[in-house]
């Protein structure tokens, strides 16, 4: 259940950010109409109503490659004097 409340929470918190940044824009572009409902001998009737319409737009996020340059740096390695005479005795 903690799990559950965690995702949710997670989940709403996007959903705001992505609101705030401008990221997503929702727009209701009707609106909503109850039913009329009425109670008769025979039961319950309901007629009409409206649910509400939404336009929603979202930004747009491109991925692509491009070539680049990079330079880098150059490694040397130099063993000291001592050692480098060491290596080629112990070679023999």
């Amino acid at each position: 259940m903690r799990g559950f409340l965690l995702i949710l929470i997670v989940i709403v918190v996007a959903l705001i950010a992505a609101v705030a940044s401008g990221f997503l824009n929702i727009n209701q572009i009707r609106g909503a109409e109850a039913p009329v409902v009425s109670a008769t001998h025979n039961g319950v009737v309901a007629k009409g109503g409206q649910a509400p319409a939404f336009d929603v737009q979202t930004g747009s996020v491109e991925i692509g490659t491009r070539n680049a340059t990079v330079k880098l740096p150059e490694v040397q390695v130099k063993p000291p004097a001592n050692e480098a005479e060491a290596n080629t005795v112990n070679a023999m």
